[in-house]
């Protein structure tokens, strides 16, 4: 029977740590959050030889063990208990070759902690184009701790890797023979009383208890005491004593790279990626091109998935005129094409845009272009009360308001973090791309003004509505939500590279996938309950005035009579009972509001000659009772900056609750969104009627 042991992966942000959790445990992971914690958690498992296995945890990325986010705290916790379940066998570093002074101040602290550790190396191609040359030999000498050269994007080191950690396992000899640095020549003569107190299995594992008293929670309420008074007594100053630490430990790594490091003239160091800088960072030319940018990325969703949509948008309504006409006219049949159908293509029709959207995200990030827009922002985040750390979860939010709030958790400063948590649901995320598509098609004229298609441009001022509506309430959050102390914006610009573009066309097909799987459940489980809501119904009765409605199945309906039943709060916005319908259904999730509209629209016209119309021909061709278009310019509009706005999202407001700890903050984000929306639609519809 294979044995099993624990393996964290630590170090700081950008170094490779998540390519190389993939590399070794490959499909062979889950993701959870840390107990009492909403910080991701991401454990797998790795076979090191035939009779030993490995299970792998993914610590949060950090800087150094004094932690300043919820991120690096986690990662401290997991590293300094000494009894956890989460107590790692053997530490795996990974440092980053190409930065290699900073990525060691982590390392040796890590090494100090008393447990066996490994020296992973990453980033070796790019330190060798800055003219950096390791001696691996010579930087295992220098650590006292094994020292392996790894590439996990190419898969290059991995076994030997792997040999490593295995031996280090069975023979503990990673751990070093000494301290790196004298911690009772930096703290004082308290340092062993601390140690013998608190047990702790090192020096410094003892001044890490000492620094974080009193919230060492793995500690008894006695020894805290002790503690608290024995360093009082000496008159302990924290500050003080992390200052002498960074200072001693740099002074050993300057001598362990002038022994096991080469660095080429300044002149050969020099790099395409400063030259490109100059230009993507500047004041007035880096703004521009990141809006040349956002114009492409919005012009190729709807150029590049016309095809593939029209040929989808085909498939669907054939196949329901085809079983329409040959399936008896049953409450089954009905079912399956006006419930099931209907629903499947709401969401199949979407599934290129979805994907070519996620790409392009890809893309920005792979070669390292998505931080720069951060660097690029932050003077105008600051403006408005939050920080460039806050340009992620807001870029996060294009794709989906979820992940972006979770990823809010990196934000140290309280104030910065709580207002980005609160306006990242104003970024238009995928799950709004059908709306947008849907309405825009109806009411927007499909014109080109050169290389300029106008639909590609409303829907690009849609995202930047969004992110404006972003910056105003940040700005008015700002004034009060108060400050707990200010913040610094450091961020390490990654190197330009080219994409693996095997890993855009995985990412493509697996956020395609997420879109069908989860999306596609809600609408497809929605559209079955809104058939039966709109192809039953009490006894006809009086609806309005003195109009009885036996003729309209539909109207008389359930889902009819929930519809005329919000018509009067919605009619000043130019919308129907139908659209009052799908406002309903799609707080479920706002992409359900296509598949409302597909199975009201199939359930209205089941007895005639339109089955095998399109949505888009449905819609186009709906009139009020007196006639008139129901898509019209104003109405289309109103309801697209309704979208735009609205907290249409029952998984958003449940993910701030869980990130607030409280439902006070997610009610006032769905009020003021609610707000917002219906305020800008009926303005927007007052204008343009």
């Amino acid at each position: 029977m294979a044995e099993t042991i624990q393996i964290a992966l630590v170090g700081n942000p950008n170094a490779g740590k998540s390519s190389l959790f993939n590399a070794l445990t490959g499909l062979r992971q889950k993701v959870g959050n840390f107990p009492g914690v909403t910080v991701d958690k991401k454990a797998g498992t790795t076979r090191l030889t035939d009779t030993l296995t490995a299970r792998v945890l993914d610590l949060p990325g950090a800087y150094s063990l004094y932690p300043k986010s919820d991120d690096e705290r986690v990662a401290t916790k997991v590293l300094l208990h000494p009894t956890g379940k989460d107590v790692p066998d053997v530490i795996v570093v990974i440092v980053d070759a190409s930065n290699l002074k900073r990525n060691l101040l982590f390392a040796s602290q890590i090494m100090d902690l008393g447990k066996p550790v490994v020296l992973a190396l990453t980033m070796m191609d790019l330190a060798t184009s800055k003219g950096i040359t390791i001696d691996l030999a010579e930087m295992e000498r220098q650590m006292g701790v094994p020292v392996v050269g790894v590439n996990p994007r190419k898969g290059k080191g991995i076994h030997a890797l792997r040999k490593v950690i295995a031996q280090v396992a069975e023979t503990q000899r990673s751990t070093p023979p000494r301290a790196f640095i004298d911690h009772t020549e930096i703290a004082g003569e308290w340092l062993p009383e601390v140690r013998r107190i608190a047990e702790a299995p090192s020096d410094y594992a003892a001044l890490q208890m000492a620094c974080s008293l009193p919230d060492v929670p793995y500690l008894q309420a006695a020894q805290k005491i002790q503690l608290l008074a024995l360093l009082d007594g000496f008159g302990f100053s924290k500050a003080r004593v992390q200052a002498a630490e960074v200072i001693a430990r740099y002074a050993r790594i300057d001598k362990i790279m002038t022994a096991a490091v080469v660095t080429d003239t300044p002149a050969q160091k020099s790099l395409r990626a400063e030259r490109i800088d100059k230009i993507l960072l500047h004041p007035l030319w880096g703004n521009l091109i990141l809006l040349l940018v956002l114009f492409l990325l919005f012009q190729s969703i709807f150029w590049l998935a016309e095809y593939p949509m029209n040929w989808v948008e085909s498939i669907f309504s054939g196949l329901s005129g085809l079983l329409s006409r040959t399936l008896p006219e049953n409450a089954f049949t009905d079912l399956l094409i006006n419930g099931v159908l209907a629903g499947i293509s709401g969401v199949a029709i979407f599934i290129p845009q979805i994907a070519i959207l996620f790409g392009f995200i890809t893309l920005l990030e792979d070669t390292g272009y998505m931080a720069r827009i951060s660097f690029l922002t932050d003077r105008l985040m600051r403006s408005v009360g939050m920080s460039g750390r806050s340009v992620m979860p807001l870029i996060s939010g294009m794709a989906c308001a979820v992940p972006a709030v979770m990823a809010a958790r990196t934000i140290a400063n309280r104030k910065e973090r709580l207002i980005t948590i609160l306006v990242t649901p104003l970024m238009s995320c995928s799950a709004r791309l059908p709306v947008y598509t849907i309405l825009i098609g109806l009411v927007i004229p499909d014109k080109s003004f050169g290389p300029f298609n106008l639909q590609g441009l409303v829907l690009m001022g849609l995202y930047l509505l969004g992110f404006v509506g972003a910056l105003v309430v940040s700005w008015v959050l700002s004034l009060f939500v108060k400050s707990d102390g200010r913040s610094y914006f450091l961020l390490e610009l990654p190197y330009y590279r080219m994409p693996r573009w095997k890993n855009v066309g995985t990412t493509m097909i697996q956020k395609a996938t997420v879109f069908v799987r989860d999306a596609g459940k809600v609408i497809l489980v929605i559209s079955i309950a809104l058939w039966a809501l709109a192809s039953y119904g009490p006894a006809p009765k009086e609806i309005s005035g003195n109009r009885y409605i036996a003729a309209v199945p539909l109207e008389a309906s359930f889902a009819g009579r929930m519809g005329h039943w919000i018509e009067p709060a919605i009619k000043p916005l130019g919308y129907d009972w139908k659209i009052g319908v799908a406002l309903i259904t799609s707080f479920a999730a706002r992409e359900v509001f296509v598949g409302t509209m597909a199975t009201l629209y199939s359930v209205d016209e089941k007895d005639n000659a339109r089955q095998e119309a399109t949505l888009r021909e449905k819609m186009a061709a709906a009139r009020t009772p007196q006639g008139r278009p129901v898509y019209t310019l104003a109405t289309g509009v109103s309801l697209l900056l309704f979208y735009v706005f609205a907290m249409q999202c029952m998984s958003t407001m449940a993910i701030v609750k869980r990130e607030t700890g409280s439902w006070l903050l997610p009610i006032a984000q769905f009020l003021y969104m609610g707000a917002l929306a219906y305020a800008s639609a009926f303005l927007a519809y007052v204008l343009l009627r």
